[in-house]
């Protein structure tokens, strides 16, 4: 094994043949032995990559994947200090760049004299200590998930459910606004706060699908039950949510008990596939859609279009793909650590598969905007929560959601993602509907 001071040596050469073909110059990097390298014509840099293990740079270059390129962060053999959201562009311009044979050869030979890692399998350690106190994985630890069977099988999707939303309620608590809405909130001004935004996405919901008194609202992937809370306090609605996360029905049933409300909602564990037909009268899907997977959409749609009375209403809130995007090279730190089988559809494809079941498309808008200052506003949070978090959850989950949730932000802004919100109706047999002729109601009176 070289010593400290090759292996430093070694690793300048590699970084120098790596990023000779990318653009970007506005980082540095440190070394675990204090040695700072910059590409030539830096500019004044956003963040610093610490490399802390002479092993790092081998073990990572070794897979060529996004995944990879992040798990050595995950892990702790790198550290990011400085800009998160200058890193996401990075990276991937790293693994995008056409390395030629004779570079490529290079720095293949120059990673092999660098020490190898230790086996990590299918797990990252990071220092840590005792477990999250409701039951979290062990600090320092952010295992991949394990998921067997057919992919958007009802067991499947219940263990990938599982692995995202069971991590720690309070964890999620740190960055989510206080009713915990984990979605995209709807904001009057880019500097608006989270709380009054989340607050007009659950009116704007209920507005659009004309909840009345006595309406039987029935809210698929209802997270810790705050658009059924709010449903039934301020709309009067008679609510039904359902979540395969155990740990946010337990937290979401408690909400309900605390607000008073068990005559008037509650939550079950259930798949949406296992409902029996029934008659709501509104039926709400937000963020739950990146589950449901293409190969189930059809029937997804079907089902909600048979548990609709005729003249209901559905509103369909969901994360979507543009069309013209690049795909990503290999299978990402999304698709292994944070949200496994998800699958994002673009928005025409998707208004086809619910036209083919009979519902009537009435208005559709675009938030991607907001989904990005929503983003940029859970990672300020993570950030200032930082030491809550990793006493909770452990320093590689909090920083596989932090990274995840910058470039996000960066893709939404770029329009490299779009989240779409439409509403739907089932109509009655003679074409009708129960919609009034404008959307005049939807939202609050214009600023100032």
């Amino acid at each position: 094994m070289p010593t400290a001071a090759p292996a430093a040596a070694t690793t300048v050469d590699v970084l120098k043949d790596l990023f000779a073909g990318v653009d970007i110059r506005n980082f540095r990097v440190r070394l675990w032995d204090g040695t700072v390298w910059a590409p030539e014509a830096a500019t004044e840099p956003a963040f610093t990559l610490v490399i802390e293990t002479p092993s790092a740079l081998r073990s990572l270059l070794s897979a060529g994947s996004e995944a990879a390129l992040v798990e050595a962060y995950l892990a702790g053999d790198l550290s990011i200090e400085g800009d998160i959201y200058a890193v996401p562009p990075l990276g991937r311009a790293i693994l995008r760049q056409r390395i030629g044979l004779g570079r490529r050869a290079r720095i293949a030979f120059r990673l092999l004299k660098l020490p190898k890692d230790g086996d990590g399998g299918d797990t990252l350690e990071v220092p840590g200590g005792d477990a999250g106190d409701d039951g979290g994985p062990p600090t320092g630890r952010i295992p991949a998930a394990e998921l067997r069977g057919e992919v958007h099988s009802i067991e499947r999707d219940r263990a990938a459910v599982t692995h995202h939303y069971d991590l720690s309620n309070r964890f999620y608590s740190l960055f989510l606004d206080p009713r915990m809405v984990y979605s995209c909130a709807v904001f009057r001004r880019p500097d608006e706060d989270l709380e009054p935004a989340q607050l007009r996405k659950l009116n704007l919901v209920c507005r659009k699908l004309r909840i009345r008194e006595g309406d039987r609202l029935l809210d698929v992937g209802c997270g810790w039950g705050a658009l059924i809370i709010h449903a039934a306090r301020a709309y009067g609605a008679s609510a039904l949510g359902i979540t395969l996360s155990e740990r946010q029905a337990e937290l979401a049933r408690k909400r309900i008990r605390d607000a008073g409300l068990e005559g008037r909602c509650r939550v079950e564990v259930h798949d949406y596939r296992e409902l029996e037909s029934g008659a709501f009268d509104r039926v709400a899907s937000v963020g739950m859609f990146e589950h449901v997977g293409r190969a189930r959409a059809p029937e997804y749609f079907a089902t909600i279009f048979r548990l609709l009375r005729p003249g209901g209403s559905y509103l369909h809130h969901a994360i979507t793909a543009n069309p013209l995007g690049e795909p990503h090279p290999g299978p990402t730190m999304s698709d292994k650590y944070v949200f496994p089988d998800h699958e994002l559809i673009p928005i025409g494809e998707t208004l086809g598969y619910a036209e083919e079941v009979g519902f009537d498309v009435r208005d559709l808008e675009a938030l991607r905007e907001h989904y990005a200052l929503t983003l940029r506003r859970w990672v300020t949070a993570l950030e200032r929560h930082k030491a809550e978090a990793v006493a909770d959850v452990g320093e590689a989950t909090w920083r596989a959601w932090h990274l995840m949730f910058a470039g996000s932000a960066l893709d939404f802004e770029a329009n490299k993602q779009e989240i779409s919100q439409v509403l739907m109706v089932k109509p009655r047999g003679d074409g009708s509907a129960e919609l009034p002729l404008g959307r005049w109601d939807w939202y609050d009176a214009p600023p100032d």
